[in-house]
């Protein structure tokens, strides 16, 4: 049993990792602004005297007793980081310095939940660990992609400098449960135009590709990570390498979902990627996981998810 801090702990990854970490016994201590977390993702996990839930930004200190954490805090989907992109990099930087302090002080492991996004506009593919990206610094997506970067940065540092124990996961697009309505993101803004058989908006001229992994699949992925040797700090790719353009998913959710839906096209927001897919290799040799949730399996249970709080 351990005493795990997880910040970002009400989103929608950080509610799955607390529930799964919680049901193994540990001790969580789940932080998060509500910014874009919900009470409700963890609303059933109040009343474990093994769960405990604080209201604070990263961006101000934060000291507890711990012997990990996960650092999730940060807004992930375009239309939350860009809203403030000032907060979204201070809550990268700033709120990473306050988490590695915390775990220089309690000689805690930390892991960075790091994304597919320091790749940038990639110009490799599929994309491995040893590539550096092709990122702009001054876009309307920096905040988030260059935040992220610096992250990585300080979490490297830190452990050459400090000898901090530190994973970095770099985290492709994730689906499922608990994804916010307002979350702007390519699969819950399809399934919810579906369910209310409206126009399904999609961006450029669909060919675009990305690769979508189960939440399950990923928090495997990251307990394993963070519980793998000292010696391996990452950074490491978790997705699902299987490659779908943004048309085809449009069309997969119009069937499973039964929609009357069109799609309707618009133009591609700056710097938005052409191509992203993990290459996993890193992950299958070092942490022995893959993902295992076929994409109908996933989308039929989020799906259903979206179905319940729509009351459609």
């Amino acid at each position: 049993m351990k005493r795990i801090l997880i910040t970002g702990g009400a989103g929608f990854i950080g509610s799955h990792l607390s529930e799964k970490l919680l049901n193994q016994g540990n001790d969580i201590i789940c932080l998060d602004n509500f910014f874009t977390g919900s009470k409700d993702n963890i609303r059933h996990l109040i009343g474990n005297n093994k769960f405990e839930l604080v209201r604070h930004d990263i961006i101000k200190e934060y000291l507890a007793e711990v012997d990990q954490i996960y650092n999730l805090a940060c807004p992930a989907s375009p239309i939350h980081y860009q809203y403030n992109p000032i907060k979204t990099i201070k809550t990268s930087v700033i709120g990473t310095i306050n988490m590695l302090g915390l775990a220089k002080r309690c000689k805690a492991s930390i892991l960075q939940a790091s994304t597919s996004e320091v790749y940038g506009d990639p110009k490799i593919h599929p994309q491995v660990e040893s590539y550096w990206g092709n990122v702009n610094p001054i876009g309307i997506r920096s905040c988030y992609d260059e935040g992220k970067r610096c992250a990585e940065t300080l979490m490297v540092d830190y452990h050459r400098q400090h000898k901090i124990k530190i994973k970095i996961a770099r985290i492709f697009n994730t689906y499922g449960p608990k994804m916010a309505l307002n979350d702007g993101r390519v699969i819950s803004n399809f399934i919810i135009q579906a369910l209310k058989n409206e126009p399904i908006t999609v961006y450029g001229n669909g060919k675009q590709t990305r690769s979508f992994c189960y939440v399950d699949d990923l928090i495997e992925g990251l307990i394993l990570l963070m519980n793998s040797s000292d010696d391996f700090i990452g950074p490491v790719n978790l997705g699902n390498p299987q490659e779908f353009t943004i048309e085809g998913i449009a069309k997969l959710i119009i069937e499973l979902t039964n929609s009357n839906s069109n799609i309707v096209y618009k133009p591609l927001p700056q710097d938005d990627p052409i191509q992203r897919e993990p290459d996993i290799t890193l992950a299958k040799n070092q942490l022995n996981w893959s993902p295992t949730t076929d994409i109908k399996s996933g989308l039929l249970k989020t799906i259903n998810y979206f179905h319940s709080i729509l009351n459609i």
